[in-house]
């Protein structure tokens, strides 16, 4: 019966866990439109410096970021108050926007590439690496775990120590509780 019991949980937590990912992907995926798209007609369209550009296309990507994922991806999970949420989401953010510009920035003057093919090949390495970081740190920091989940890891952690010996298996006295 225990063993039905793990694997029940185990399946639980994993759809749990597949669900977020799926939605953290749409989320992102969006997020990376209004990115990428935005970064492209700043730069591009309006004249704006490469960098500058990244910066204002990236808030503006992680404030949809922040609604979807708050209000959608992670509802489930615990809120800390949504002005500690949303700047530690934008501090996190900041770190993360922090290998887009140093490959941007990289690709633009030291390189000397400033067209667009260079400009977007750098904005996409950039964002993936600092979009696994954004991943890992969320669910660390900002939308905390769900409080049954550890509450279960509590309860079975209590029951495991609470496990009897065997009836054939003599018990010992032990010296720190007997005098």
């Amino acid at each position: 019966m225990r063993d039905v019991q793990f694997l029940q949980r185990a399946y639980e937590r994993f759809a749990a866990l597949i669900h977020e990912l799926i939605k953290f992907g749409l989320v992102g995926a969006i997020a990376f439109v209004i990115d990428f798209g935005g970064t492209n007609l700043l730069r591009f369209g309006v004249g704006m410096g490469p960098l500058f550009s990244k910066v204002v296309a990236t808030i503006v990507a992680a404030t949809f970021a922040y609604l979807g994922n708050r209000f959608w991806t992670y509802r489930h999970r615990e809120q800390s108050g949504l002005a500690r949420e949303y700047v530690l989401f934008f501090l996190l953010n900041g770190i993360g926007l922090l290998p887009p510009l140093l490959i941007i920035g990289f690709v633009t003057y030291s390189l000397g590439l400033h067209d667009a093919v260079s400009y977007n090949i750098a904005q996409f390495v950039g964002v993936g690496l600092g979009t696994l970081f954004r991943l890992w740190s969320y669910k660390k920091w900002v939308f905390l775990a769900v409080p049954e989940l550890a509450e279960e890891s509590a309860e079975g952690a209590v029951e495991r120590a609470s496990v009897r010996p065997h009836p054939d298996v003599k018990a010992q006295a032990d010296p720190l509780t007997t005098r």
